[in-house]
């Protein structure tokens, strides 16, 4: 047998720990199944005295992950400390100048550095994998870089933040508010202390930016993604959708436009039928359409400690495989090199349905006039209904639009014109509707 992957774990959180506790209890079945052992020289993380329910005597404690980067005596570093910098990237820019394989869960790092990183790596002949960092355990970067080579991508779409999911399927299930799910969430575990950066949808973007590159061959531009969160969706507008045949999500999407690739990330209305409509709580889907293939849909757990450690596992194993000079995998799916510029396309550009749930005082005239407006801009509207059963502010009637396929300026002036009209007792909620 070929001599040990030996391997540095930088952060022993839930999936260090994790990583550590498969490693060990299943070495025997991974070193017949790699053609090698696979060994943990290493590790690094805050607290040495913490009882991590691991067994971490014999391996050599590193105060810092750089540290360890720049000294361990290690094949693979496992970066597994999060941060978009700081510690996380100088580590790994450490670990890559050495030539040293590394793996990593981090999406904020990627979505910040991951062309510059995947430059280092293949200048250095070394592996840079990252199956964990987006969607948890489902292994959409392996079939993007490597299983669906050979197809063009049209489009890439999916739920990326398991957070988002439960909290849209505890409102719709339970007939609960936003604000009493997101607490149920946090005391579960599934939403942090701090919850924005999930809920107002830059986890997704994160995700979404690095899959883009990976479908399309542009450089990652994670901010330039058109971004809406969920903390507007009411309870109003999760009923509204059930009666009218969908569902509400929060989506990751990215297509090929004539003008360029449209990223965005904005809670969704997808039809009741639809496969993507069945996938509750924390769990993760992500649906890629192509030329050859056609669609391909994914689904499996977002996050968690075995869910993320696994894919980890998954990228390690990889290297253990493989052997120098033999195996070799673009970073992002071709030669960072020949990454082509970001060409963003124009969001008013965009074309679907819409929903749109207008609050109005009531007097004559309103509906009247809400559909000058709506075909002043062209907008053909498939239905228009009044909810009166609906309660709102007194002497107030809540009036839901769905439109055909319009242009999202079209949308954009219709409201705009409708909100200069002063018969609107609160903000209009606008929804995206998405073929699926």
């Amino acid at each position: 047998m070929a001599d040990s992957l030996r391997i540095g774990i930088a952060g022993l959180g839930t999936v260090g720990s994790s990583l550590v506790r498969i490693l060990q209890q299943r070495s025997n079945e991974l070193a017949i199944t790699c053609g090698r052992a696979i060994e943990i020289i290493a590790v690094s993380a805050r607290d040495r005295s913490r009882d991590r329910g691991i067994d971490i005597s014999g391996i050599t404690w590193f105060d810092t992950p750089e540290d360890m980067a720049e000294k361990a005596d290690i094949d693979v570093f496992v970066e597994l400390v999060g941060g978009a910098s700081g510690a996380a990237e100088k580590a790994v820019r450490a670990a890559l100048s050495r030539g040293l394989h590394v793996v990593t869960a981090n999406k904020a790092l990627l979505a910040k550095h991951g062309v510059e990183l995947a430059k280092m790596a293949e200048e250095k002949g070394a592996l840079l994998n990252f199956e964990a960092a987006v969607a948890g355990g489902i292994p959409i970067i392996k079939a993007l870089r490597e299983s669906l080579t050979g197809n063009h991508v049209s489009r890439i779409y999916g739920i990326m933040n398991g957070t988002c999911n439960y909290i849209l399927t505890k409102m719709e299930k339970e007939g609960l508010s936003f604000e009493v799910c997101l607490k149920e969430a946090q005391r579960l575990g599934y939403a942090e202390a701090d919850p924005a950066f999930d809920i107002e949808g830059n986890d997704t973007a994160h995700k979404l930016a690095i899959l883009t590159t990976l479908a399309f061959g542009s450089k990652i531009a994670a901010d330039d993604i058109y971004l809406e969160g969920i903390t507007n969706i009411s309870i109003e507008d999760i009923q509204a959708a059930a009666d009218l045949g969908y569902r509400i999500k929060l989506l990751g999407v990215a297509q090929l436009t004539e003008s360029g690739i449209e990223q965005r990330v904005h809670p969704t209305m997808v039809p009741l039928d639809s496969v993507i409509a069945q996938v509750d709580g924390v769990t993760n889907a992500v649906a890629v359409e192509s030329d050859i293939l056609g669609e391909l849909l994914m689904v499996g757990p977002g996050a968690g400690g075995n869910a993320t450690a696994s894919a980890v596992l998954g990228d390690v194993a990889d290297i253990a495989k493989s052997r120098p000079g033999a195996q070799q995998v673009p970073v992002l799916g071709r030669p960072a090199k020949s990454l082509t510029d970001y060409r963003r396309a124009k969001m008013k550009s965009h074309e679907g349905g819409y929903f749109i749930r207008l609050t109005v005082k009531d007097k004559a005239g309103v509906f009247a006039s809400i559909a000058t407006r709506m075909a002043e801009n062209n907008i053909s509207l498939e239905s228009i209904v009044q909810r009166s059963q609906v309660p709102t502010e007194e002497g107030a009637q809540t009036i839901i639009l769905v439109t055909h396929a319009t242009m999202e300026d079209a949308i954009r002036k219709a409201v705009k014109a409708i909100k200069s009209e002063k018969y609107l007792v609160s903000e209009p909620q606008v929804i995206r509707i998405e073929r699926t």
